[in-house]
C-alpha cells in the first residue's frame, strides 16, 4: 500500500506481536511463514476479517493458497453496508457511506498482515501440528482512495497518530472484560437459559465440573490462538467470567479483544454453553469493558512526575480531558440501549463523570505505582466496540492536553460531591453527542455523524418494540 493513510507496521506493535504471539509451537510471526505452512499443507483457510461497527468480525473464508496468491497484496471486494448496519445486519438509510441511494457499492478490505491468530481448536486435534485455520485481520479502505475513515480501527488510528504526532506520545493498553456463560447451545431459547453458576464465584479457585470444562477449553483455545493472556477468573455474579490480557500497544489491544470474543464463543459452544458480552443480560448482573491505559514518552511513563508516584502535569491535563469530554461521548463507550442498565448507583458500574485514587467507584481509577501507574476507565460495558472506546478516551485526553486543562478533584469512595451524572440512557447519550462540537472537533464530524446515525437508528429499534417485562408489569394489570 503507497497511501500515506495507509496502515503502518509500529515497531513497538512488531516486538510485541514477536514476543507475545509465540505461545504456542505453532505460532505465526511473519509472512514467510505463512507461506510456509501452506506449502506444507498446514493451513487450508484464511478468514480475513474486518472489526465492523459493533465490533464483531465480518468477511470472507479463503482457501489459504487462493488468499496469498490474490488476497494478500491486492485485498478483497465487500459490500461497504458492512459498516452501514445494525446487530441485525439490516440496511439501513441515512449513512454517507453506504445507502440506497449510493446504491450499496463496494469497499475493499485490505488484510493487516501483521495482525494473524490461529483460530481453530488445535489442541484437541489429532493433528496437533496442524493449524487448519487463520484469522487475518483486514482495514477498510475505499476503492479509489484512501481508508474508511469511519470503520473502527481507522477511528482509533487516528487518535494514536494524533497523540504521538503532536505530544510525541504513544499509547499502551490492557483490556479486562466479563462476559456471562449460560448452559445449553445459543439457539435455545433465551428465557430458558439458566446460568452456569448459582452463586457468588469472584475468585473462586474451585468450580462446578461443566464450568470448570469450559475454563480450560477456553484457555486452551487462546493458548493455542497464541494470545497474550494474564489471567481467567469468576466473577460475583452466577455464570460471570473475567479474562485480562497482557500489557501491550493500544491497537493491538483492540485486536486480540475481537478475536478473544470470537474465540470465546467458539470454546462456548465446543462446550454446549453459549456466552454473552451484553453489559447487562440480566436484571442486576454486569458485564463490563475496563480500558487500562497509560501514556509513554520513549521508555517513560508519561503519567509520573519525575520517577515519583505524584501525578505528572500530562497526567493531569489527561484527567482534566477525561472529565469534561467523555460523557460527551458516551455512544461510543455505551452503544445500545441495554449498556445504560449497568450504571447503577452503589454498584461497581460508575454512574457518575469522576476519578479517584484506587477508587472502583470513581469512573476513572488511577491505580499502580511508578512506571506501572495507569488508567483505568471503568465505564464501557462489554459489549463496547474495543476500538471505539478507545478513541473516545483517547480523544477526550487530547482534549486535556491540548487546553492544559486542570486537574478536577478526585473522590473518594462514593462522596461524589458535585461530579456530574453520566447519561441516563441512550436518547440522552445521543442528543449530548450529536450536538457536542467538541466531539467533531475531536473525532471529524463524518465520525460523528456515521455513529449518531447508528445511535439513532439502535434507540429506534428498542423505542418501537413490546418487550417481555412490558407484557409482565402491564397485561393484567394495565
Amino acid at each position: 500500500m503507497t497511501h500515506d493513510d495507509s496502515p503502518e507496521v509500529h515497531p513497538e506493535l512488531r516486538a510485541y506481536a514477536d514476543r507475545h504471539r509465540g505461545r504456542a509451537d505453532h505460532e505465526l510471526k511473519t509472512f514467510d511463514e505463512l507461506h510456509q505452512l501452506v506449502a506444507g499443507g498446514q493451513l487450508a483457510t484464511v478468514l480475513l476479517g474486518l472489526p465492523d461497527m459493533q465490533g464483531r468480525l465480518v468477511g470472507k473464508r479463503f482457501d489459504a493458497r487462493y488468499f496469498l496468491e490474490h488476497v494478500a497484496a491486492e485485498g478483497t471486494e465487500v459490500c461497504s453496508y458492512l459498516l452501514a448496519t445494525d446487530l441485525d445486519m439490516r440496511p439501513l438509510d441515512g449513512y454517507g457511506l453506504a445507502s440506497w441511494q449510493t446504491g450499496y457499492g463496494d469497499i475493499y478490505l485490505q488484510p493487516d498482515l501483521t495482525a494473524w491468530w490461529p483460530a481453530d481448536r488445535a489442541h484437541r486435534s489429532e493433528e496437533p501440528q496442524k493449524i487448519r485455520e487463520v484469522i487475518v485481520l483486514a482495514d477498510a479502505r475505499h476503492l479509489k482512495a484512501g481508508p474508511v475513515e469511519v470503520s473502527p480501527r481507522q477511528v482509533l488510528r487516528r487518535q494514536l497518530r494524533r497523540l504521538e504526532a503532536d505530544f510525541g506520545l504513544t499509547v499502551k493498553a490492557g483490556l479486562e472484560t466479563e462476559f456471562t456463560l449460560f448452559q445449553g447451545a445459543q439457539d435455545v431459547a433465551l428465557r430458558s437459559l439458566r446460568p452456569l453458576g448459582s452463586h457468588n464465584s469472584d475468585y473462586a479457585l474451585h468450580h462446578p465440573l461443566a464450568l470448570g470444562q469450559f475454563l480450560r477449553e477456553l484457555e486452551d483455545t487462546l493458548a493455542g490462538a497464541g494470545m497474550p493472556l494474564e489471567a481467567v477468573k469468576t466473577e460475583a455474579d452466577p455464570g460471570q467470567v473475567e479474562v485480562t490480557f497482557r500489557y501491550g500497544p493500544a491497537l493491538a489491544a483492540a485486536d486480540q479483544h475481537v478475536i478473544f470474543k470470537h474465540l470465546t464463543r467458539q470454546a462456548a459452544q465446543w462446550t454446549q454453553n453459549a456466552a454473552t458480552f451484553m453489559a447487562a443480560p440480566t436484571t442486576g448482573t454486569s458485564n463490563g469493558l475496563h480500558l487500562h491505559l497509560s501514556l509513554w514518552c520513549g521508555q517513560e511513563s508519561a503519567l509520573i512526575d519525575d520517577g515519583r508516584d505524584a501525578l505528572s502535569r500530562t497526567a493531569q491535563h489527561a484527567l482534566g480531558g477525561l472529565v469534561d469530554v467523555l460523557p460527551q461521548l458516551m455512544p461510543l463507550m455505551l452503544p445500545y440501549t441495554n449498556s445504560y442498565k449497568r450504571l447503577a448507583p452503589g454498584s461497581f458500574a460508575p454512574s457518575r463523570m469522576c476519578w479517584g485514587h484506587d477508587n472502583r467507584a470513581a469512573a476513572v481509577r488511577v491505580v499502580g505505582h511508578g512506571q506501572s501507574l495507569h488508567l483505568e476507565i471503568r465505564i464501557p460495558g462489554a459489549d463496547a466496540n474495543p476500538y471505539l472506546a478507545l478513541a473516545a478516551a483517547l480523544a477526550a485526553i487530547r482534549s486535556g492536553l491540548e487546553r492544559s486543562l486542570p486537574l478536577p478533584e478526585g473522590v473518594t469512595g462514593v462522596d461524589f460531591g458535585q461530579a456530574p451524572r453520566l447519561p441516563r440512557d441512550l436518547p440522552h447519550a445521543l442528543s449530548v453527542f450529536a450536538g457536542s462540537d467538541r466531539a467533531g472537533q475531536l473525532l471529524t464530524p463524518d465520525v460523528v455523524a456515521h455513529y449518531t446515525r447508528a445511535a439513532r437508528h439502535e434507540a429506534d429499534v428498542l423505542a418501537a418494540t413490546v418487550t417481555d417485562a412490558e407484557r409482565i408489569r402491564g397485561f393484567a394489570r394495565a
